[in-house]
């Protein structure tokens, strides 16, 4: 079984899928041992007893298939935003993967669909919120299996818009789907509304870390702030593997610099925090989203369903399902992430107060100007509200289906406001990313080390320096598609 990995998570998937379409046998050996247990007329939680609090009331075997069917109808009862069709696409991808795996025992006509769905992207509308992050994301899986029914919808071309789902299928020809006994189960029982936002917003954070490391370092030398603190024998006696990487980032990305050299020998003794300790703190957000990113591939190559069908012939109940480590994961990588931000407002706020012959608000006329004092503003209140969004979710529990489902993990929750958070970043990071290009321009005909004078050029090529007040709003979304931008980062060699 290919593996998934949240560096190659799209190509990962892609293969994955691939191969499962080629080879089922994993599935199908399964499927075997669920029929075989039927066969055998003993009760197996959720394949012929009812669910959760229901589970000791015995189903008869001609009510089976409508059990499945009830299950995925009873259980869509999502609301609040929909999940966007990326995230969507990755919770099909992920439920695929995991089924593949082969200890679910679905049937083939089921993972078939699921699969066509992926190759013509038919993606299902999923509501966001409804999930208590154990039991499996059971109330999103349910939107995301509606569509096999005939019901629910699906995602236009562009994921602007949504599409009744029985409309789709008559469009490729395709009746509704029958479920067969422990299809239903299947579908909901998982985790992948947690993981798919954990992974995606994972896999984008691999990125944004190098680039917080170019800002800093692009801040560093327009407030002509000191090389010392990243100098390898410091980190290296104190040896967290993230604060490593980050010092040798830097290092390398003032390598040449002439702005350096000119106030090598100024005097100064101590830089602030925000630009002094930048190995520190972006460090130690390195090292603990490495720990994230760990957890959720776990998670991602795990089989999260119940009850489980083992190749002997077992078929046993568990608690895979529980969403407990990613509900950790999410709040872990929250405060991570957050604290990028936390650091980057505090590096604009320096850039702005005129230190070492930087003009106060980075114009020359000001007052009629009010220069770059309220893209600051927005920093700072996107910070504060990071602090409220990173209170934990996994903190709390709230039982469910009458005491049965005693202690549940609110990962959902975590995992939805890990996105709030990470989008909040990419703001907070691009304020600081065209300040800083503006404090640069002020210390030429001096140049930056060669890392960050290549960097400055990109922006320049796409933000000019500004004169005068005009409408930044743009500029922030501009440097936001930026910072995200595969060529920020070309030709530099960042950890």
């Amino acid at each position: 079984m290919h593996s998934v990995r949240i560096s190659h998570l799209y190509s990962d998937l892609k293969q994955s899928i691939s191969n499962l379409k080629k080879d089922p046998a994993p599935v199908l050996q399964s499927r075997d041992i669920v029929e075989q247990a039927l066969a055998k007329q003993e009760a197996f939680y959720g394949i012929n007893t009812g669910f959760g609090a229901l589970a000791t009331k015995r189903i008869e075997g001609h009510q089976l298939k409508q059990l499945q069917r009830n299950l995925i109808l009873s259980h869509s009862v999502g609301t609040g935003d929909l999940v966007s069709k990326e995230i969507s696409r990755l919770m099909l991808q992920l439920k695929i993967h995991a089924l593949g795996l082969g200890y679910s025992g679905i049937s083939k006509e089921t993972f078939d669909r699921l699969i066509y769905f992926t190759e013509y992207d038919l993606i299902p509308v999923i509501p966001e919120k409804g999930s208590v992050g154990a039991s499996g994301d059971l109330a999103p899986l349910a939107h995301m299996s509606l569509p096999l029914l005939g019901f629910g919808s699906f995602w236009n071309k562009e994921g602007t818009d949504t599409i009744p789902a029985k409309q789709v299928l008559e469009k490729h020809q395709l009746e509704p789907l029958e479920l067969q006994a422990k299809d239903g189960l299947s579908l909901i029982n998982g985790t992948q509304l947690m993981s798919g936002y954990g992974a995606y917003v994972l896999n984008k954070t691999q990125h944004l870390l190098k680039v917080a490391d170019l800002i800093g370092a692009m801040s560093l030398e327009a407030l002509q702030g000191s090389i010392k603190p990243f100098d390898e024998r410091i980190h290296k006696i104190r040896p967290h593997a993230g604060q490593q990487v980050v010092a040798a980032n830097i290092r390398e990305l003032l390598k040449d610099s002439e702005i350096l050299e000119s106030h090598r020998n100024c005097g100064k003794v101590q830089d602030p925090y925000s630009l002094r300790c930048i190995p520190q703190v972006h460090g130690a957000s390195r090292d603990a989203i490495a720990h994230c990113v760990q957890t959720v591939e776990t998670e991602i190559n795990s089989v999260t369903d119940n009850p489980l069908v083992f190749p002997n012939g077992d078929i046993i109940s568990g608690g895979n399902f529980h969403g407990q480590p990613l509900a950790l994961a999410m709040d872990y990588a929250a405060i991570a992430v957050a604290e990028l931000a936390s650091i980057s407002e505090r590096r604009t706020y320096l850039l702005l107060e005129g230190h070492d012959g930087l003009p106060k608000l980075l114009m020359e006329e000001t007052g009629i100007n009010s220069g770059f004092m309220i893209p600051q503003y927005t920093a700072a209140s996107l910070v504060s509200e990071n602090k409220v969004l990173c209170h934990p979710s996994s903190v709390d529990s709230i039982p469910t289906s009458m005491g049965q489902e005693d202690h549940v993990s609110m990962g959902s929750i975590g995992a939805l406001k890990l996105l709030d958070v990470y989008e909040n970043v990419e703001q907070v990071l691009a304020i600081e990313l065209f300040t800083a290009a503006q404090a640069l321009d002020f210390r030429k005909p001096l140049k930056p080390g060669k890392g960050v004078e290549r960097s400055h050029q990109f922006i320049r090529e796409h933000i000019p320096h500004a004169q005068e007040d005009h409408f930044f709003k743009d500029e922030i979304n501009l440097a936001v598609s930026l910072l995200t931008h595969p060529d920020l980062l070309k030709e530099l060699s960042l950890k």
